[in-house]
């Protein structure tokens, strides 16, 4: 009789369901696969979604129960990680998740902080993105991986990396993840910054065209490294590397809307 093989590590991923899978939950589940880890999730932002756009955001069933009901398989031996992305609880409720995540003790943390959908409606205000940092980060453990929109609406200032992640460590992250796809000019640099240093990452080419879920992917690909071991300004190198070794194979399901990732190992 075979034995069991060891353990994976566990991803725990918070997010919205996209139906069609290019973004949220479903690309999580598929991007911590493909890098052998196990993937778990639950639900914080029910969409109405397809390739094209997103077309409405609704408050998903109570995600207490659900993250109960996984607490047994979040335990040693296997490390285990928790990422957060879309996300429309009320402020009550969020506050409650955030508090059982937190005495649950996930070894890895990210925070994908998403103001809306890079095509459709929007979700948070600025006012609404802090308030979910302040009960978020103030846990401490955190990383959080705003792109530069996103790290502009808690008042930074857009040209100096320090002075954008500058908000979020005052309200506890343990680092910034400063994603800069959103940039001008023909190279990205991400950037790693701490309350004591700032990291470059490299800079890189950027990639033509776009592709649908590259912030799910590479928050959860940041997860999935740093749970195999690699440290986290490593495992953000490697997660870029993940998104620019599979942005060729995209794929339009049924031929219809914006490129996604395509399934598969990397």
């Amino acid at each position: 009789m075979a034995l069991p093989s060891p353990a994976a590590p566990v991803g725990l991923c918070l997010g919205g369901l996209d139906p069609s899978g290019g973004a949220g939950l479903l690309r999580d589940v598929m991007t911590l696969a493909a890098l052998g880890v196990q993937p778990m999730a639950v639900c914080t932002a029910d969409t109405i979604q397809n390739g094209q756009a997103c077309l409405g955001i609704q408050s998903p069933p109570d995600p207490l129960p659900r993250l109960e009901a996984l607490a047994p398989h979040l335990a040693p031996p296997q490390p285990w990680g928790v990422k957060l992305g879309l996300c429309s609880l009320d402020p009550s409720t969020f506050a409650a998740l955030a508090a059982r995540l937190d005495a649950l003790g996930p070894a890895a943390r990210i925070w994908d902080p998403i103001l809306a959908p890079t095509s459709g409606v929007g979700l948070h205000s600025s006012a609404g993105l802090r308030a979910m940092a302040a009960t978020l980060l103030g846990q401490g453990g955190w990383v959080v991986c705003p792109n530069l929109p996103e790290a502009a609406a808690l008042g930074g200032k857009a040209a100096d990396p320090s002075a954008l992640s500058r908000p979020w460590l005052d309200l506890g992250a343990e680092a910034v993840w400063l994603k800069g796809g959103h940039g001008p000019g023909a190279e990205v640099e991400d950037f790693w910054i701490t309350p004591g240093a700032v990291l470059s990452l490299g800079r890189f080419p950027r990639l033509p065209g776009e592709r649908r879920g590259t912030g799910c992917t590479l928050a959860s690909a940041w997860l999935g490294w740093r749970l195999l071991g690699r440290s986290g300004p490593d495992a953000a190198a490697g997660a870029a590397r993940f998104l620019r070794a599979r942005w060729e194979p995209a794929v339009r399901p049924g031929e219809y809307g914006r490129p996604c990732f395509a399934p598969g190992a990397p």
